[in-house]
């Protein structure tokens, strides 16, 4: 296996990376058909054998704290997107991406790691085995069918709500029960500090 730097012509097996990997998760749906561009600084990685992305990392790098992520007092990185290959999992790619993009970040002066990720147990567990803190959370609500009456209304003439991706920051969770599909999402920090430096 090779980590190595994104590049343009990585596109389609970046994707396809992607997708595979969210497909048994909570990010089932989440489907992306280009790769997006960053306006900050960013550290964007492939692990890679026999010519395959088998593993993702981008990280957002912030100039000024607070302008990406959520901390107001530490130039922060945010972690956008991981994942490896169904057939690579559990293999250590993702801490070997973590690992090499922590070299990068200490190098452009980052000091903390921000994640968001949703409630699948495994992946919660990555980043906790990988001393990132659940420092925050709250739920993103999918509303469809019969959820629509009585939730969602429309402002505009003719147009009817079918269905929704909301967030819910509120501390009434027995107001979610009336929904099939809701999510915890979690945010994780890592503070590079020395000694956490010296593990990686």
């Amino acid at each position: 296996m090779v980590i190595r730097t994104y590049e343009d012509n990585d596109e389609k097996g970046w994707l396809r990376c992607r997708v595979l990997s969210f497909l048994d998760t909570a990010y089932f749906d989440d489907v992306r058909r280009e790769k997006e561009n960053y306006a900050h600084p960013s550290v964007e990685l492939v692990a890679e054998e026999g010519n395959q992305i088998i593993g993702i990392m981008d990280i957002e790098c912030e100039q000024k704290p607070n302008t990406i992520c959520s901390n107001e007092n530490i130039i922060s990185g945010m972690i956008w997107h991981i994942a490896v290959h169904p057939d690579f999992q559990r293999k250590g790619v993702a801490t070997a991406l973590l690992d090499k993009a922590i070299k990068y970040l200490r190098d452009m002066g980052i000091r903390r790691i921000e994640a968001w990720t949703r409630d699948d147990r495994w992946v919660n567990s990555w980043y906790e085995s990988n001393h990132f803190i659940k420092k925050d959370a709250y739920f993103h609500v999918y509303i469809e069918g019969k959820e629509v009456e009585g939730t969602l209304k429309s402002e505009v003439l003719q147009l009817t709500p079918v269905s929704a991706c909301a967030h819910y920051t509120g501390n009434n969770e027995e107001i979610l029960n009336r929904f099939n599909r809701v999510h915890e999402c979690s945010m994780y920090e890592l503070i590079l500090n020395h000694e956490q430096r010296n593990n990686h």
